[in-house]
């Protein structure tokens, strides 16, 4: 969502906050902005739509200075414009801002009756105006800071600025993420470590609360009216930024390094005929022993994850799995049963919701918290019992691909260890971890079907709705193919299992309305296949990517993608892969923006 760059140096900063910025596009964004303290006061430069549009306002009007802040946003209050763009000025201070103020009415309306003119319609606005009134009584940056903060509600992470003070910064966060780089002689902060790799590789995470007054070369960090000293982390090449290398989208280099990532995921975690277990961590062995029952909390394709572990769960380990939006979860009495081990899965460990019903859960009685994640770092991890890394290294393109793989691959491990610790036979567990030995390559077996899945593309060019179908642990996979068509191509998709026909969507199908089936060799294929012919029947059209072995041909109405016959442990991994090719050349061919889709963003930090 909206990123933050700041810096404190002994050179121009203007560099390495437009850099930072180019660094947070991937998050998602409409409009851009920086203010640095110049010899002659604050100056800020901002206008609506890509950095790019930034630099171009920067080279014909420059703003140097060797204090600076730097933002990207996302509409939440007020359209997309150059005036709602960040940073937001107030006399001599300027404010960056991610997250959402919620009380922001009440305190315009009392800023308003002080005699503050307000020109923009966010909510961040009032942070500025309120620090600049601050300011008029308080010694220091950080004690304005101090003075405004108890009058926020909602989630935040800001960074301020002051002429006034031109050599300091202050950050702080709460509910946002917020990192705290440290140069040589120079400090920064942002919202994604991601934004600093250009200048240190050295950074210490803020826990929730924590506010940082940079001075010159010196930091402090304080939480509460303490003192703390957080930890320096020393960043490794796996988590520097991504480059496209050579493919045309994000997306579609990240599609085409899932066998590396799935390999790396598995790596050190498999025996030849059992899963490491220590490497949940050493509480790890006690929860899955105790756990009774499952809560599993996501968001969007994260959900989608944890809906095909249930099956999973349940089969192998014989226990009750339920699984619930986080957004859901979070606003609802929750009835938890004894000794249910609460999980989470998100891809930054930084989305909101998931957060907050973290949260919310620790006040509740659960077992313990695992959490599921990509980011070694993030506030999830470090809130959670215990945690498994997905591996799955830098996601850029907003669309999760590689993401949602190594989540599915991560969930089974998990499934295959809390089953051993409640009686799965070694057989079993075994079968399952051969076959995750051979997904790999079993992966690049299923991309090679990239030329193909181009051609079929091309049906669903100058369409405006389709439908994905799917049984049991298929139709979470047909509700991410789903989702992976709306975000990138626009287009309306829904996803229902197949045996849902008769009550509602057959409605829809005629020949306008291209129907996507995923269709696998199991126990449940006959019954797939009585559910396509009843879309037949109606004139709809077909797209079948079936199991080689399963019995469909390619006829009028019907196009038939041929799939490796696989190991049913499998299936809802690889029947993945083809959907997100589908998606990709939809989009691609409809000429939208495949790896900044309109209205979306990479990391959810807001409700």
């Amino acid at each position: 969502m909206c990123g933050i760059v700041g810096a404190v140096a002994q050179r121009d900063v203007y560099p390495i906050l437009i850099e930072g910025l180019r660094r947070l596009e991937y998050r998602g964004y409409d409009s851009a902005g920086y203010s640095v303290i110049a010899n002659d006061g604050l100056q800020t430069r901002k206008a609506a739509g890509k950095v790019a549009t930034l630099e171009a306002a920067a080279v014909a009007d420059p703003a140097d200075g060797r204090v600076g802040i730097a933002h990207t946003r996302w509409a939440t209050h007020g359209a997309p414009s150059d005036v709602n763009s960040h940073p937001h000025n107030s006399g001599t201070l300027s404010v960056v801002h991610n997250g959402i103020i919620e009380n922001h009415d009440a305190l315009r309306s009392e800023l308003q009756a002080a005699g503050y003119q307000f020109l923009s319609a966010t909510d961040t606005e009032v942070v500025v105006h309120l620090l600049h009134r601050a300011s008029q009584t308080a010694p220091t940056l950080l004690a304005a800071v101090e003075a405004v903060l108890p009058l926020l509600e909602g989630a935040y992470a800001l960074a301020v600025i002051d002429a006034n003070h031109p050599d300091q910064l202050v950050a702080t966060r709460s509910g946002s993420p917020l990192v705290l780089g440290v140069g040589i002689g120079e400090l920064f902060v942002a919202s994604d470590q991601m934004a600093l790799r250009q200048v240190t590789d050295r950074v210490v995470f803020l826990a929730d609360g924590d506010l940082v007054a940079i001075t010159g070369d010196s930091y402090q960090i304080s939480n509460a009216g303490a003192l703390f000293e957080r930890p320096v982390v020393q960043l490794t090449e796996q988590d520097a930024a991504a480059d496209k290398a050579g493919y045309r989208h994000y997306m579609l280099k990240e599609i085409f390094e899932q066998p590396a990532v799935l390999a790396d995921t598995l790596a050190g975690r498999l025996g030849r005929e059992r899963v490491i277990a220590a490497v949940f961590g050493h509480r790890a062995e006690e929860l899955f022993e105790a756990a009774g029952q499952l809560h599993i909390i996501a968001c969007g394709t994260s959900y989608h994850s944890g809906m095909v572990a249930k099956y999973w769960l349940e089969q192998l380990a014989g226990i009750p799995c339920q699984v619930e939006v986080a957004s859901e979860y979070r606003y609802r009495e929750v009835a938890v049963p004894a000794n249910t081990l609460f999980v989470t899965i998100s891809q930054s460990g930084e989305t909101a919701d998931t957060l907050a019903a973290l949260r919310k859960a620790r006040e509740s009685g659960y077992l313990g918290f695992l959490a599921i994640c990509n980011v070694a770092n993030s506030s999830l991890v470090r809130e959670s019992d215990i945690a498994l890394m997905t591996k799955a290294g830098p996601e850029i393109g907003v669309a999760s691909t590689k993401a949602f793989t190594t989540q599915l691959v991560a969930l089974q491990l998990v499934a295959l260890s809390i089953g051993r610790a409640r009686g799965l036979s070694a057989a079993v567990e075994a079968e399952w971890v051969a076959a995750l030995h051979q997904l790999p390559a079993l992966v690049d077996s299923v991309l090679a079907l990239d030329t193909a899945i181009e051609q079929v593309a091309e049906h669903f060019a100058d369409k405006h709705h389709a439908l994905f179908l799917g049984r049991g642990e298929q139709y979470p996979i047909a509700q991410e193919g789903a989702l992976k068509l709306k975000e990138i191509s626009y287009i309306h998709a829904e996803a229902y299992p197949a045996g849902e026909l008769k009550h509602g969507p057959l409605a829809l199908v005629d020949e306008q309305m291209p129907v996507v089936a995923v269709a696998p060799n199991n126990q449940l294929l006959e019954k797939l296949k009585s559910n396509l012919h009843e879309v037949r029947a109606r004139g709809g059209q077909l797209y079948v990517f079936a199991d080689r072995d399963a019995g469909f041909t390619s006829e009028p109405g019907i196009t038939v993608i041929d799939m490796p016959h696989v190991p049913k442990s499998l299936e809802a991994i690889l029947y993945t892969l083809p959907l997100q090719l589908l998606s990709y050349h939809v989009a691609v061919l409809k000429g939208t923006d495949v790896d900044q889709p309109r209205n979306l963003a990479k990391s959810v930090t807001v409700e």
